[in-house]
């Protein structure tokens, strides 16, 4: 793997999100978001959706390493809205950050790993590798061996590379680049999927590591930053967290090591008195600071906030305001907490003090790394908004383009949401939208891009 740092500024704002459904015990894909309008249809939730399965067989989505062409058949994304300004998708959105992979020139293509965004198919036990510039699937992948996980949490490290939970027990690694692909099939060269047609189980060699977990409710899932390596222009000693649950007492929380999945360190988090909430679900979003240390959140208006040190593995658990159904959570670059629903709830953990507000949003969200930049949150049935950070105002609003659960933003500063049968990009500047309608039930609620990990950070820093 290789890195960079790049800023680039423009004046624009931006954010990233979450959500699954409480009302139901099982937690199914297309559930619907409390007062949101999302309702995704009875061929989505049996993850029989028709715009899915074309593209070939197995036999037509895969990839050779050596081979220049690809015979990949995906399905083309398709303009949903149009600007007035045919110009308006050029360049970035607003100031980016740090890209992670693009530093010292170590790579031909140094932005190549974070040109995606990994959704989680959770009606089909697949994830799905968007291209965001292009707006296509440019690769599909079981990540369990039965294909009955109910992927829902998707989360891309500083390398480029994605883990994902599996709502049923299990996660999963999938390598971004060819290049990092291993011969594990027993056939000669590396065999992928590269369009929306996944591999059997075992056939797929950029499937990097699988780990089976017994839980019942595994949702969470978060990258730790790792240490760069400026000789090998590698990061080192990646690291992945998860949470699950089989109800009772107490709610495992795992950190992997993100070479081979192994469990590192566990600690077990009381519930009632105090603890966590105790809830089926158990924890429910994750996001790591810019110190590395956990967050991880849990669904509802009883739920809690929970921060785990990474340097020793010790916890503590915070009451979030009463009244919101909390769904979604991300850091932002001062380091500052978030939890998303049809309010705002921004936590201070310096202060451990609470500021909530600006209503409209509904289920996931996240922040730009702008100074003075946005959290973006989903509009519930249709569009987005973006929430100015300081004053928790809605400053703008794109009401085209699609509903969505999850939120994310893409490296050239475009916010993405995803729900059921479609992800949808847009331009927080003009509010134009596209749209890739080929997913199958999928509920993604988390770090898709790699942005929020990248652009971390804390409040002392």
């Amino acid at each position: 793997m290789n890195t960079l740092t790049r800023l680039l500024t423009l004046g624009a704002l931006i954010s990233v999100g979450c959500g699954d459904n409480p009302s139901r015990s099982d937690d199914d894909v297309g559930a619907d978001a409390p007062d949101s309008g999302i309702t995704q249809d009875a061929d989505a939730e049996a993850g029989t959706d028709a715009g899915t399965e074309a593209g070939g067989t197995a036999a037509d989505s895969t990839t050779t390493a050596g081979d220049s062409t690809s015979t990949a058949d995906s399905t083309t994304a398709t303009d949903a809205t149009t600007a007035t300004d045919e110009n308006a998708d050029e360049g970035a959105k607003f100031d980016l950050g740090t890209i992670p992979d693009a530093a010292h020139n170590c790579m031909s293509d140094p932005d190549a790993e974070f040109s995606f965004l990994w959704a989680a198919n959770s009606g089909q036990g697949t994830i799905t590798k968007i291209d965001t510039k292009t707006v296509t699937e440019v690769g599909r992948f079981v990540v369990r061996p039965d294909s009955a996980g109910s992927p829902s949490r998707t989360s891309v490290s500083l390398s480029g590379n994605v883990a994902v939970a599996n709502r049923n027990g299990g996660v999963a690694k999938v390598y971004a680049s060819l290049s990092d692909c291993q011969d594990t099939n027993g056939m000669p060269g590396i065999q992928t999927s590269n369009s929306n047609v996944a591999l059997p189980w075992g056939q797929d060699d950029c499937l990097a590591w699988y780990t089976p977990f017994g839980y019942q409710s595994q949702r969470p899932v978060a990258w730790g930053p790792g240490e760069f390596n400026q000789g090998t222009c590698t990061y080192e000693n990646e690291e992945v967290w998860t949470s699950g649950t089989n109800g009772g007492a107490v709610m495992d929380v795992m950190v992997l090591d993100g070479d081979d999945g192994t469990v590192k360190e566990m600690i077990q988090v009381p519930t009632g008195g105090g603890g966590l909430e105790a809830s089926f679900y158990g924890i429910y979003g994750a996001a790591v600071d810019g110190d590395g240390n956990f967050w991880g959140s849990q669904l509802g208006s009883s739920g809690k906030l929970v921060k785990i040190t990474r340097a020793d593995m010790s916890y503590v658990v915070y009451d979030p305001p009463d009244g919101p159904h909390w769904y979604g959570m991300t850091v932002d670059v001062d380091g500052m907490v978030w939890l998303c629903s049809q309010t705002a709830g921004r936590f201070d953990p310096m202060t451990e003090s609470w500021a909530q507000g600006a209503a409209g949003g509904y289920t996931g969200c996240m922040a730009d790394a702008n100074e003075n930049g946005l959290l973006w949150m989903s509009a519930g049935g249709q569009g987005i908004v973006g929430v100015n950070r300081d004053t928790l105002a809605v400053e703008k609003t794109c009401p085209a383009g699609g509903p969505s659960y999850g939120i994310s933003i893409d490296f050239e500063g475009y916010v993405w949401g995803v729900t059921g049968s479609t992800a949808t990009k847009w331009d927080p500047v003009t509010c134009q939208s596209w749209q890739y309608a080929g997913l199958t039930g999928a509920y993604t609620y988390s770090d898709m891009t790699g942005y929020a990990l990248s652009n971390a950070g804390t409040p002392s820093g």
